[in-house]
C-alpha cells in the first residue's frame, strides 16, 4: 500500500495552533486527483496541498491545492505555508521559489530572521487585479446575516475582486458589525444561483478599517459552499482586498503595505502583511506575507 509523508504548518501566526492550519504533501507524485480531492476531504482544513514535479523545468514545482469540495486556482495561505514546508527541507533553499499552479505562476519570497531561520514567506499573486461583478449589498448582508446599515459603501459598493481566486469583498462599518457576521447557507446558495459565474465559490471577504486606519484592517472570510465556514487566514482574500484598496487610492504611482487581522473571532488570530502598487499603466499587483509554525508530521496510507 503506498504511503506518503505529510506536514502541517500553522500559517499567519508566530504562535502554534494560531492562524490558519495547512497539510503539506512535499512528495505527491503517484496520487491522483480523486485521491487528492479525498485527501483534502479526510483532512478538512481550509486547503491541502500537494507537491509535484515543475512542468517546466526552469520552475521549482507545481503544486496542487485542494480545499474538501474542490481544487483551487490559487489561495494565499496554502502558497505561504507550502514555501515555508518546501524551504524548511531543502539543504540550500534558494531566495525564491517559483510555483506551476492552475492561476499562473507563483513567486514565493522566503523570509527569515535575523539569525537567518527561515519564519516564513512572502508571495506575489499570479494575476493583476481584476474587478467584475457588483453584488447588491442586500445579497451580501444576507449571506452575512447583518442588516444594510451595518455595511459602508461610500468607498466601494460589495463587488467581485480578484488576483487569481475571486472574492466578494465588502466593507463593514464597525468591529461590531464584523464580529456579529455569522454565514447564512441558505443566502449563500440563493446568492450562487443569483450569480452563476460564482456558483459552488460564492465566498465572501468582508473587512474593517481599524480606528478609520485604512492601512490596518480586521477582516472575516465566509466560504460555506467550498466546505469552510469561515476560515481564520485567507491570503489571496487580503491579497485582492490589498489591491482593490490600491486601485482606489488617489494618484498613478502608489504603493502601500496593509496590517490586517483575521481569525480573532475564531480564537485562531493570524497577522498577515498585504502589499499592493499600482502604476500609470494600470496594473495593480499584489503579494501576502507572514510567519509560519511547524506543528506536525506524519505518513499517510493511500
Amino acid at each position: 500500500m503506498p504511503s506518503y509523508d505529510f506536514v502541517t504548518v500553522d500559517v499567519f501566526t508566530s504562535q502554534r495552533f494560531g492562524g490558519n492550519p495547512l497539510a503539506v504533501f512535499p512528495n505527491a507524485h503517484g496520487l491522483s486527483a480523486g485521491d487528492m480531492q479525498s485527501i483534502a476531504t479526510e483532512f478538512n482544513l481550509s486547503e491541502t496541498t500537494f507537491v509535484l514535479p515543475p512542468d517546466n523545468p526552469q520552475n521549482h514545482a507545481r503544486v496542487r491545492i485542494f480545499t474538501p469540495k474542490y481544487e483551487m486556482p490559487f489561495a494565499g495561505h496554502p502558497n505561504v505555508g507550502t514555501g515555508f514546508v518546501v524551504a524548511c527541507a531543502d539543504p540550500a533553499p534558494p531566495e525564491h521559489y517559483t510555483f506551476e499552479e492552475i492561476a499562473g505562476l507563483v513567486r514565493v519570497h522566503i523570509l527569515r530572521d535575523e539569525a537567518k531561520a527561515i519564519t516564513g514567506a512572502r508571495i506575489s499573486a499570479p494575476k493583476s487585479l481584476s474587478i467584475t461583478t457588483a453584488i447588491p449589498t442586500e445579497v451580501v448582508a444576507a449571506c452575512a446575516g447583518l442588516t444594510l446599515d451595518d455595511f459602508l459603501t461610500n468607498a466601494h459598493t460589495p463587488l467581485v475582486a480578484s488576483v487569481g481566486t475571486p472574492f466578494v469583498i465588502a466593507e463593514v462599518a464597525s468591529l461590531d458589525a464584523l464580529s456579529r457576521a455569522q454565514p447564512d447557507i441558505g443566502a449563500f446558495r440563493a446568492a450562487a444561483e443569483k450569480f452563476p459565474d460564482m456558483a459552488g465559490r460564492f465566498s465572501l471577504h468582508v473587512y474593517v478599517r481599524k480606528d478609520g486606519d485604512a492601512t490596518r484592517l480586521r477582516t472575516r472570510m465566509f466560504g460555506p459552499l467550498g466546505g469552510v465556514l469561515e476560515d481564520p487566514a485567507t491570503g489571496s482574500a487580503n491579497a485582492a482586498l490589498s489591491a482593490l484598496l490600491v486601485s482606489l487610492a488617489p494618484g498613478e504611482d502608489v504603493a502601500l503595505h496593509f496590517e490586517i487581522e483575521q481569525g480573532v473571532e475564531m480564537g485562531r488570530p493570524s497577522l498577515l502583511i498585504g502589499g499592493a502598487r499600482k502604476t500609470a499603466e494600470g496594473a495593480v499587483l499584489a503579494t501576502i506575507a507572514g510567519s509560519c509554525v511547524p506543528v506536525m508530521r506524519g505518513t499517510l496510507e493511500v
